[in-house]
Parts: C-alpha cells; sequence; structure tokens
C-alpha cells in the first residue's frame, strides 16, 4: 500500500516539472519573437538609410559604363579617321607609284563614307562626308585616267605576220603580205576544193593574245572600280576608243579597205575579183583570229558584268564589222553576170562556214544587230546566187554572139558552159545548202540536176541556131557532132555524170552518132554517087576499044567524066574539109574511118570495074589520079584545121 503511495507522488512531481519546462519555453520564445520583431525594424530602417547610397552607386556604375563606351567610340571614330588620313595620303600621291594600294585606299574611303554617313550623331560626319566624296570624285579621275594609259599602253595593232602565224598551214601566204590573197588561194573557180573546204571547217586557229595575261587583272579591278562609281558609260567609252581604233588598224594593215557601193560598181572585174579572193581571207581572219581574240579580252577584263562585256565587245567591232559586211552586201547587190557566180558562192560559203562562231562571238543582245547583218548577208548572197544561174541559164539559150567557128570546131560558147558546169560541181554541197535557203532538204539534191539539165539543155538550143549559120549541112551536122560529143565526153569525165545519169549520156551519145550519119551522108553522099553504074550507059556504043563505048554499053566518055567529077569533088571535098575540125583525136579517127569504110570500097570497085577503058586510052593518069592508098593518105588529113593550097598524091 505504501509502496502505491509513493509511486503517485512521483508521477505527479514529474509532470508538474514537465509543466514548468513548457512554461519557460514558452517564456523564451516569446523573448525571441519580440527580439526578431525588433530586429525587423531595425533592418527596415537600415534599407531605408541605405537606400540613396544604393542609388548614388548605380549611377555611378552606369556613368562608367556610358564612358566606356564613349571612349571605344571615339577610339572607332579616330580609327576611321586615322584610315581616312592614310587613304587621302595614298590617293593624293597618285596611282602610279602603287597601284594596287591606290585601289585599297579607295575602298577604303568608300568604307570610311559609309561609316560616317551612318554616324548621324555625329556632329561633323557631313563635313567628313563631303570632303571624303570629293576626294573620291578626284580618285576615280586619275582611275579612269590609270585606266585609259594602262589600255593603251598594252593595246597594240596585231601585224599580219602574227596572223599569218595563227593560221592553218594550208591558209599562210607563201610570198609577201601585200600578196596574201593569192598567195593563200585565191577564192575562184580554178582553185575551189570541197574537200579543202572540209578541211579548213575542222582546222585549227588559234587567236593571237591582244592584251598581256598579266595585265588583264589589273584593268578588271580598274574597270570594276570604275563601275562601282557609277561610271560605266565612261569605261565602254574608254575601252572603245581604245580598242576599236588599234582593230581597225590590225585589218587596215592585213589590207581591208573601206569601199562603197559606188566603188565596187566601178571597179574592172579583174581586180574586183582579187578583192573579192582577199575579202574571203579577211574574213576568216577578222572572225576566227581578231574578233575571236577581242571577244575573249572581254570576258576577262569584264568577267562578272556579262552585259557588260557583251556592250564593250558589240561597240569595238561593230564599225569593223561593218567595213567588211558591207562590201559583201556591195558584192551581192552588184549588176550581177555569169562570171560572178563562183566568187558569190565562195562568198556564201566563208559566210556559212563563220556561222557558229559568229553566233557564238557575237552573243548577246548588244551584238544582236551584228548577227542580224551577218545573217542578212548570207541570204543576199545565196539568192543573189540562185538569181544568177537562172540569168545564166537565160544567158546561154539566147547568146547571140556571131562568131562562127568557121572549121566547125567546139563553139568558145560550149566549152564555156561545160566548164562552168564543171566548176559548179566543185561546189556540190554549197549548192545544197544554198537551194535549201528556199527549197526543203529533199529537194535540194534534185533541183541541182535539174538545174544542170536546164542549162545543158539551153546550150543544145542555142548550137542548134548557131549551126543554121553554115551554108554546107555537112558542116552544119559536124559542128553539132563535135559539140554534142564534147558535152558528153565533159559529162562522163566528171560528177555531172552521177547527177544527170546514164540515160542523159547514152541519148546524147546517139545524138553524136546521128549527126556524125547525117555528115556522111551530106558531106560524101554527092561523090559516092559519082561512084555508081548509073548514068554511065548510052544507046548506040560501039564495042570496047572505040571512043564511044564497050560490049556492055558504058560510054568510055561518061566513064572519063565521071573519073574527072570524082578527081575534082574528092580535091574539093579534101581542100576544105581538111580545114575543117575535129578536136577530139578519137572521134576524128573514128570519122575518117567511117568515112573510108564507104568511099575505098566504092573506088576501089569502080576503078576494077571502069579503070580499063580509061587506062587502055591516052593520058589514063589524067583521069585515074589516085590509088585507093592515095585517098586513103589524103583522108588522114581531114579534120586537122589546116590550110592545104595543094592536093597531095
Amino acid at each position: 500500500m505504501g509502496v502505491a503511495v509513493m509511486g503517485g507522488d512521483s508521477l505527479s512531481e514529474r509532470a508538474a516539472m514537465m509543466r514548468e519546462s513548457l512554461q519557460n519555453s514558452q517564456t523564451i520564445t516569446d523573448s525571441v519573437v519580440s527580439i526578431l520583431g525588433s530586429f525587423d525594424h531595425r533592418l527596415s530602417a537600415l534599407e531605408t538609410a541605405m537606400r540613396p547610397t544604393q542609388i548614388r552607386t548605380h549611377s555611378i556604375r552606369k556613368a562608367h559604363e556610358n564612358i566606356d563606351k564613349t571612349l571605344k567610340a571615339a577610339e572607332v571614330v579616330l580609327a576611321q579617321f586615322e584610315l581616312s588620313r592614310q587613304a587621302e595620303a595614298k590617293i593624293l600621291r597618285g596611282p602610279h607609284e602603287d597601284l594596287e594600294s591606290y585601289l585599297e585606299a579607295i575602298d577604303q574611303l568608300r568604307s570610311n563614307i559609309q561609316f560616317f554617313s551612318g554616324s548621324k550623331g555625329f556632329k561633323s560626319s557631313e563635313g567628313v562626308v563631303n570632303h571624303a566624296n570629293g576626294l573620291l570624285t578626284k580618285a576615280i579621275s586619275k582611275l579612269e585616267d590609270e585606266f585609259k594609259q594602262q589600255l593603251s599602253s598594252y593595246s597594240k595593232p596585231v601585224e599580219p605576220e602574227r596572223l599569218f602565224d595563227c593560221l592553218p598551214n594550208s591558209l599562210r601566204p607563201s610570198g609577201s603580205p601585200a600578196h596574201q590573197g593569192d598567195s593563200s588561194g585565191n577564192h575562184h573557180p580554178h582553185g575551189h576544193s570541197e574537200h579543202r573546204n572540209n578541211d579548213l571547217e575542222t582546222a585549227v586557229y588559234t587567236p593571237p593574245t591582244l592584251i598581256p595575261p598579266r595585265v588583264l587583272p589589273l584593268l578588271h579591278d580598274l574597270a570594276l572600280q570604275m563601275v562601282q562609281a557609277g561610271q560605266r558609260q565612261q569605261l565602254v567609252k574608254i575601252y572603245r576608243d581604245t580598242r576599236s581604233s588599234v582593230l581597225e588598224e590590225s585589218l587596215r594593215k592585213l589590207g581591208v579597205e573601206k569601199l562603197s557601193k559606188e566603188d565596187v560598181q566601178k571597179m574592172q572585174w579583174e581586180v574586183l575579183e582579187a578583192k573579192i579572193g582577199n575579202w574571203i581571207h579577211f574574213m576568216r581572219i577578222a572572225v576566227k583570229l581578231l574578233f575571236a581574240g577581242e571577244r575573249k579580252v572581254c570576258d576577262q577584263l569584264f568577267e562578272g558584268f556579262d552585259t557588260l562585256s557583251d556592250q564593250c565587245f558589240s561597240e569595238v567591232t561593230t564599225s569593223s564589222v561593218s567595213v567588211l559586211l558591207s562590201f559583201g552586201e556591195a558584192i551581192a547587190r552588184s549588176k550581177r553576170s555569169p562570171e560572178k557566180l563562183f566568187v558569190l558562192l565562195d562568198m556564201y560559203e566563208i559566210m556559212r562556214e563563220l556561222h557558229s562562231e559568229i553566233e557564238t562571238i557575237f552573243k548577246g543582245k548588244a551584238c544582236s544587230e551584228i548577227r542580224e547583218s551577218a545573217s542578212s548577208l548570207t541570204k543576199r548572197l545565196a539568192q543573189t546566187a540562185q538569181e544568177t544561174f537562172g540569168d545564166f541559164e537565160e544567158a546561154v539559150e539566147k547568146d547571140a554572139t556571131k562568131t562562127a567557128v568557121s572549121d566547125g570546131t567546139v563553139h568558145p560558147l560550149t566549152s564555156y558552159v561545160i566548164n562552168y558546169v564543171k566548176f559548179l560541181f566543185d561546189y556540190q554541197s554549197t549548192l545544197r545548202q544554198l537551194f535549201q535557203e528556199f527549197e526543203s532538204g529533199d529537194e535540194s539534191g534534185s533541183q541541182l540536176a535539174s538545174v544542170t539539165m536546164r542549162i545543158m539543155q539551153a546550150l543544145q538550143t542555142n548550137l542548134d541556131g548557131k549551126s543554121k549559120q553554115y551554108r554546107d549541112q555537112a558542116l552544119t551536122h559536124l559542128f553539132l557532132m563535135n559539140n554534142i560529143h564534147y558535152m558528153v565526153r565533159s559529162v562522163r569525165r566528171s560528177e555531172a555524170k552521177d547527177l544527170l545519169g546514164d540515160d542523159w549520156v547514152q541519148r546524147h551519145r546517139r545524138i553524136v552518132q546521128q549527126h556524125a550519119n547525117q555528115y556522111k551522108r551530106n558531106g560524101w553522099g554527092k561523090i559516092l554517087q559519082c561512084l555508081t553504074i548509073q548514068g554511065l550507059t548510052s544507046s548506040g556504043g560501039s564495042g570496047v576499044g572505040g571512043d564511044g563505048g564497050n560490049s556492055s554499053g558504058v560510054s568510055r566518055a561518061l566513064v572519063k567524066d565521071r573519073f574527072k567529077i570524082f578527081n575534082m569533088q574528092f580535091e574539093e571535098l579534101h581542100q576544105k574539109q581538111s580545114q575543117w575540125a575535129v578536136p577530139d583525136t578519137e572521134l576524128r579517127e573514128s570519122l575518117r574511118l567511117a568515112v573510108a569504110e564507104v568511099l575505098l570500097p566504092a573506088y576501089r570497085s569502080f576503078v576494077k570495074r571502069f579503070g580499063p577503058l580509061v587506062e587502055n586510052g591516052k593520058n589514063p593518069q589524067k583521069y585515074i589520079r589516085y590509088s585507093a592508098e592515095d585517098l586513103e593518105r589524103m583522108l588522114g588529113e581531114f579534120f586537122e584545121g589546116k590550110n592545104v593550097n595543094e592536093p597531095k598524091r
């Protein structure tokens, strides 16, 4: 019991102690809260007291930052002023001492102008910009002078010898420069070759170096500065005036002349033909060497400015191109004549050959007029050549020359026309191209054949007319035989055979034979009549041995008379036909043989049959003047075209 009371008292004491501890903790807590509240009040008062100091400190820091910025800006401005001073010093010294530094100074000056133009807050910026702009204007002016001086000092005419060295070997003249046209194969029919032309089209041309490559980058930089300064037109003018005069001088040294249409019309044909040959040569050199070289210079000097390059090239070359093309136009528009056809074809040929290069070299809108002028000349030459074809055909048919060939040989017109046609076949591919200007491609070949046939027919028609001038029908047929044979032989030996065909050749060979037969009939029919028995019989004649006749009733007197007539006629034929001519050896021998084959057997037969009537009388040699061998020998003198005064025995 006593133990229980003691345990309860202990717990009460512990509880009382805990309450006391709790009360002490609360008191401490209240004290701490009170203290902390006092600190908060004090801190607020301190913060209020320190705020002005903080504001002043921030202002001081901002002021320092602004000072730093201003100092840095001032440094930049001062640096720009220093750069401007350095650039000005270089510009005032001029570009001659150090052009590269001069160009750098101009770039720096532009940069300075841009800087100060953007610095609106800088009070002196306007004055600085104005000063810099004035300095830049002077700098660009000096730059123009430098560009002009540099371009002029390296722009020299190209000597003909240098140009000739750039040509393929086949076109290099073998003589002096003054004869370059002739020595390089003057373009006339006799010297034309399609194979040679094909070689020329694939030949390699090496354009000369017109301005040293090391100078071009410098000129490019100068040009770039002028363009950036807004001096594009002044740049074009300087470039045009300098390079165009040099190009014109190069062509003048080569031999190019500025000829008007009137000058061309006044020239003798031989002189004009030579000038046309030279013109063809000059066109090749101008386009493939000089103009190609100028284009290369323009493209390098104005790299990055395509339209400027095209404009400068156009303005440099326009005058020279005009001089060359105007001569071609003058020829194309001059009075047409047959002999001009071949030079027209030569000129058309060179324009076709150069077409692709002209289109490439004279590219761009600025050169469009030059391209159109070249194309127009090509078409004009084609048209004039085709019209000349028509004129030639008509001229052949209507040729009224009274030049008679008394010996019946080949007429000059025939040889002229045939040679003309043969030369035309040297231009087959050119002619097909020409006909394609006006016809479809499929018809160009057949048109060439058609034109050739019409020319040949026109010649035959004219020859038929000329043959009527002869009073002797035998000579008429000999003349036609000679001329048509010449036509046939010439065609067979040329490319015309492929175009006209075997039918044409065979048909005209038959015509030759027909005229040969007609010649024999008309030339020898009468004398062969003397060697027939017809008309030798007479009524009431006596036997052989009498003066009147023989047992067969043939009159000795008539036989003598027949021999006399034969002798007279043969001598007359020999006298006359020895002066006639058959120029073709094979045809001449063939015709002599044809005559001998009818004459000699008839003569032998007549002499064998009726000779005894004469041989038994007085002076038989007076009547039987020739043996068959004599006649054969004398026939060998026919058609030689020689004067024979006396018959030979």
